[in-house]
């Protein structure tokens, strides 16, 4: 094969960054800072797509999903959140299981493979009522897969229960769970969690939590919050602890940068910084591809990116736009001024009117099939 021409960057101190990455050289912490401390984002995001394009091609990934949130009560009180609630607080709520099976339904057809799920950590709800959540839902939807409870909420049933938590995901597992979502992560960098989320586990706990679930064969995803008091040094570190975890274990699907919004949150009153530029959100995800060498999928999260900018990121490294969704309650309590839910035939023309190849997946990146009253997965 010819070996491609890298073009004149108009940062020069790029071209041997570059070169690195189409040999498919490994990239270092100083790699990452400088990429992150570069503004020639055209630059960045040719080289992320010559690297999308050597994994996939021109296809980008999508699946039919539906968002449940079982509670908002949460003992949390982080400063990047506006979602939890106390429980005695205006708005907060608690679905009974019987609930949730149906608000669920509400949003199921047969077209749908996955239920994303996450909540609050409520103070007096049983560990047994996520198991039975679970278990319900696999009982009434069989064919859907249950991606549920982040690294946080794992490693909450674990401190209360006084259970380890190896053993709260094989009773999950057991009950119907089949992945974990990359929620909680946030930025690893010990001195930004204090500010943004003191109330959270820390860096260790979240990826024992995911090393735990690769090892008993669960796949998950990783994500990292940008934009609020984070140094592009606390970004590459955040990256590169992901990168580490992924070489030990092969167990993250995807990596998915995930803006953060100020709106209706403590956070933003503290910090003086607005909502994440287009050009931020376009760097980071075209980063993450670079650094990210042994993650399978990078997504571009339309929910916090808009759809535009998440068409544009699919041209900046991103190879999934995610899915349907149906309803979102975390990052619109946040302010997200983003539709709920997009339709298929949305995704389908954001996709192609890219240039590129629409190819839907279940959970597990499998292809899925449609004919006229069935959906089937090929495995």
């Amino acid at each position: 094969m010819q070996e491609e021409r890298i073009p004149e960057f108009e940062d020069s101190e790029l071209r041997p960054i570059a070169e690195k990455a189409l040999a498919e050289e490994r990239l270092t912490f100083e790699d990452g800072v400088a990429l992150y401390r570069s503004n020639d984002l055209l630059a960045l995001g040719w080289l992320a797509a010559r690297v999308r394009q050597r994994l996939h091609g021109t296809r980008t990934y999508f699946n039919v999903n539906r968002h449940i949130n079982p509670t908002n009560v949460c003992v949390a009180s982080c400063k990047l959140c506006a979602f939890g609630r106390k429980p005695d607080a205006p708005g907060a709520y608690t679905m009974a299981l019987e609930e949730a099976f149906q608000k669920a339904g509400e949003g199921w057809s047969e077209v749908v493979t996955e239920f994303h799920i996450v909540g609050g950590l409520h103070p007096d709800l049983p560990f047994d009522y996520y198991v039975d959540l679970i278990r319900g839902l696999k009982e009434r939807f069989p064919s859907v897969h249950l991606k549920a409870f982040t690294a946080v909420e794992i490693a909450y049933y674990s401190q209360y229960t006084r259970l380890p938590i190896r053993t709260i995901l094989e009773r999950l597992k057991e009950a119907g769970l089949g992945s974990l979502p990359g929620g909680g992560a946030e930025i690893f960098a010990p001195a930004v969690r204090r500010v943004i989320c003191d109330h959270k586990i820390g860096a260790h706990t979240w990826l024992k939590v995911h090393r735990t679930a690769h090892e008993l064969g669960l796949h998950s995803n990783a994500t990292m919050l940008y934009g609020h008091i984070e140094s592009d040094e606390d970004r590459v570190d955040h990256l590169l602890q992901l990168r580490n975890l992924q070489d030990e274990t092969r167990g993250f699907q995807t990596f998915i940068p995930l803006a953060f919004h100020t709106a209706n949150t403590e956070l933003g009153k503290l910090i003086d910084r607005r909502e994440t530029t287009g050009f931020m959100d376009l760097k980071n995800v075209a980063i993450s591809r670079l650094l990210l060498d042994n993650f399978p999928h990078i997504k571009a999260y339309w929910i916090m990116m808009t759809p535009r900018v998440a068409q544009v990121a699919l041209r900046f490294g991103a190879d999934d736009l995610d899915g349907t969704v149906v309803e979102e309650k975390i990052y619109h309590d946040a302010g997200a001024p983003n539709p709920q839910a997009l339709t298929r035939q949305e995704i389908l023309r954001l996709i192609r009117d890219a240039g590129l190849e629409p190819f839907e997946r279940d959970s597990l990146y499998r292809p899925v099939t449609r004919t006229e009253s069935s959906l089937t997965v090929q495995v």
